[in-house]
């Protein structure tokens, strides 16, 4: 990271207990420039991860306008996840309420209005459906060259979660991942293949609790929550997704990172959602990821342990 500016950066997505997670990491990282937070469906519906957002907000106590995003994919129906996520999306612990009015711009314009007044390269960080991304650069092209990097939280380059073939944020919006793998802007992807061994095990966020500061105890009873749906799949702790595509553009040096020509299934009965990896070269084709596929876990639940220690005399 450039030592001497900071790098401008907006967050998109759809909390969701990891989108949350990753955000308290984000908003510790001296080296951002937080500029916006953009919401869109996915996790659960628009106006539940809308509300979700402004919270933390709150209890971050950033003074960072969130604006709406789109309330579903660019050509499908919905899909949701309560069933990992719980009714509201973020189930688990109290937060405080909303101080912050939402931004009266949707997520494109405010997208549009950060990228058109940023003096530097604007980093992206997608961790749900990348529905908002994609409709940005439909809609507005001559803004690519604004964009730094967009690091997104999706697919799998060797399997799926929510089907065989397709992780959940991918299937959600494949139009839109299509999109953003054919933009020609610098990409950098976390999936399953990195997210799976992010693992978090109880003794860790247990570390994580005895920091006795607000945002600590918010984070591992967020990760109590989730735990309970991923024990039931038997996990015996959290993979947590999408801190891995922002701690990746920080400390790549603690991750396995591999340049492939990655593509987006858009139809078949079984793939649809399923991302593709030329591993092998055989297409032809540049790489257009930067695909992030291990990490030293350790390292990895030692920089969660220490954002989270960054909160100490924190209130709420």
């Amino acid at each position: 990271m450039n030592q001497n500016k900071k790098i401008p950066v907006i967050l998109d997505g759809d909390p969701g207990h990891d989108d949350a997670i990753a955000w308290v990491l984000a908003s510790t990282i001296p080296d951002f420039d937080i500029k916006a937070i953009t919401t869109v469906a996915g996790n659960q519906t628009l106006e539940k991860v809308t509300y979700n957002a402004r919270r933390i907000v709150s209890l971050l106590h950033l003074d960072i306008e969130v604006a709406k995003g789109r309330n579903r994919p660019l050509v499908s129906d919905l899909i949701i996840a309560p069933n990992f996520h719980g009714e509201t999306g973020l189930d688990g612990p109290r937060l405080p309420e909303p101080d912050h009015e939402l931004s009266k711009l949707s997520a494109i314009e405010m997208m549009e209005k950060v990228l058109r007044e940023s003096e530097e390269k604007v980093t992206i960080i997608s961790t749900g459906a990348q529905t908002n991304v994609a409709a940005l650069l439909l809609a507005h092209p001559e803004l690519k060259e604004k964009i730094g990097r967009i690091s997104t939280m999706g697919g799998g380059l060797r399997n799926g979660n929510w089907t065989a073939g397709a992780e959940f944020n991918i299937l959600v919006d494949p139009e839109a991942a299509y999109t953003i793998a054919h933009s020609g802007l610098p990409l950098q992807m976390c999936g399953l293949d990195v997210t799976e061994q992010a693992i978090v095990y109880p003794e860790d966020w247990e570390r994580i609790r005895a920091l006795n500061n607000p945002v600590a105890k918010v984070v591992a009873e967020w990760f109590d929550f989730f735990f309970i749906h991923m024990k039931s799949l038997g996990w015996k702790g959290c993979c947590t997704h999408d801190p891995c595509a922002v701690m990746s553009l920080v400390w790549p040096e603690i991750f396995d990172i591999r340049d492939y020509y990655v593509d987006i299934e858009l139809s078949g009965r079984y793939c649809r959602g399923a991302t593709v990896a030329d591993y092998n070269g055989s297409s032809g084709n540049k790489p257009n990821f930067r695909c992030v596929v291990g990490l030293d876990r350790q390292k990895f639940v030692d920089k969660l342990v220490e954002a989270c220690a960054s909160f100490e005399g924190w209130e709420f």
